[in-house]
């Protein structure tokens, strides 16, 4: 059999292919830390448990709408009302097989060949990868630790032309954690508001995920006249430790939900009636867990950036959200490691330290921005320290042709 051309576009996610990479070392009897997963630890709370057992209990197990249920989507409605100040109705809302499928739904129902989707980097690995099966073009901005990997107006205005179609903004960041100001925010919105042509994508699964007394802001709430092309996507998987439930959601314009609606109903139909059932709980339930959780997250943060920082070659940005850090390696490179090889990359850098301390992180070139890679920090503190130990000792293990440029 012949496979189709689109798949010469695209190529496998790196953040599975480390994980697998991880996962077959430890199979083989090595101590392997996995810093690479982009998930809670925490438990499902107990109530939304209980909200899905009681689901199937009651036989909510049939074929629900394809975009999802009036249930959830009332709760969704109420969730941007409450928290956005964004106002939409249940015809507004598409709920999907998790924040992914939203994503890749909206580029299916938009985008035709040659339409460019302006994404800064570093990113997440699929995005554009999605633009690329649904035959767009990812125009690829590059934002430095120095802008503290954030989108600047002046940047987004040069990357714009009569062919683009979306901006892709992702606020608390996977990979970086960075998040977006209110006023760095309102800068885009301001250049966005001067190109009708061009619509916002914003991706706020780590909504709830930031320190420091910072404040959330959604780009619609900021700039109401960009309200009408502007699809705000969330999920639950995130905040309310639900990665396998599968659920995301987003609002937007009506025609555009039912496109997206019309592309969903081909392909996956509804997402699972019990996880619906459990993200109804979650989105109107107790919401006291998650400062809780944020508590425990952020002293992993700064045990994690300190540690790094105290590493040779290593530099790290405290940042805003999410749970990842992305630290510069430029000083690792050119180094050799004690089997005589040469660092040559960051990906280099993390074959590496897992083959020689079993610690398991994804290389910047996966995220567009090199040279840096990913840490999760969504374990326990005591697995972070070992694991930043570890990090240390390997870093310390190389030789440096000069040793004064590396610190």
């Amino acid at each position: 059999m012949q496979l189709a051309s689109r798949l010469s576009r695209v190529k496998p996610s790196a953040t599975i292919a480390i994980s697998a990479k991880a996962a077959a070392l430890k199979a083989a009897g090595k101590s392997v830390i996995a810093l690479s997963f982009g998930e809670p630890d925490f438990d499902t709370p107990q109530n939304i448990k209980d909200a899905a057992i009681k689901a199937i209990q009651a036989g909510d197990t049939k074929y629900t709408a394809v975009d999802g249920t009036p249930k959830l989507k009332e709760a969704i409605v109420a969730k941007f009302k409450r928290e956005n100040g964004l106002t939409y109705t249940t015809k507004q809302i598409s709920v999907g097989t998790g924040g992914k499928q939203v994503l890749y739904n909206a580029f299916m129902a938009t985008l035709s060949e040659g339409d460019e989707v302006i994404i800064p980097a570093p990113y997440w690995v699929s995005y554009p990868e999605m633009v690329l099966l649904a035959e767009g073009t990812p125009v690829i901005v590059q934002c430095a630790a120095e802008n503290r990997f954030k989108l600047n107006a002046a940047d987004l205005e040069r990357a714009i032309t009569p062919k683009t179609k979306w901006v892709l903004l992702n606020s608390p960041s996977n990979p970086s954690g960075a998040a977006y100001t209110r006023t760095e925010l309102k800068a885009i919105t301001e250049v966005l508001v001067r190109h009708p042509h061009v619509w916002l994508l914003t991706d706020d699964m780590y909504e709830h995920l930031v320190y420091d007394d910072f404040e959330f802001t959604t780009p619609a709430q900021i700039e109401p006249s960009l309200y009408d092309r502007t699809l705000t996507m969330n999920g639950v998987s995130k905040a309310y430790c639900m990665t396998g439930w599968r659920i995301g959601y987003a609002g937007g314009p009506e025609k555009l939900i039912k496109a997206m609606g019309d592309i969903q109903s081909q392909s996956t139909s509804n997402p699972s009636s019990i996880g619906q059932a459990a993200a109804v709980e979650a989105l109107n339930g107790p919401q006291d867990f998650i400062p809780q959780n944020n508590a425990e997250f952020k002293k992993r943060r700064d045990l994690v950036v300190k540690m790094l920082n105290e590493t040779k070659g290593l530099s790290c940005h405290t940042p805003e959200g999410a749970f990842y850090v992305y630290p510069s390696c430029a000083g690792l490179i050119g180094a050799t490691a004690p089997s005589g090889a040469v660092i040559k990359n960051d990906e280099d850098v993390v074959n590496y330290l897992l083959e020689s301390e079993g610690v398991a992180v994804v290389h910047g070139a996966a995220f567009g921005l090199s040279p840096h890679f990913r840490v999760s920090y969504a374990t326990s503190t005591d697995v972070l320290e070992e694991a930043c130990r570890r990090i240390q000792r390997a870093c310390r293990a190389l030789s440096f042709p000069n040793d004064s440029a590396a610190r």
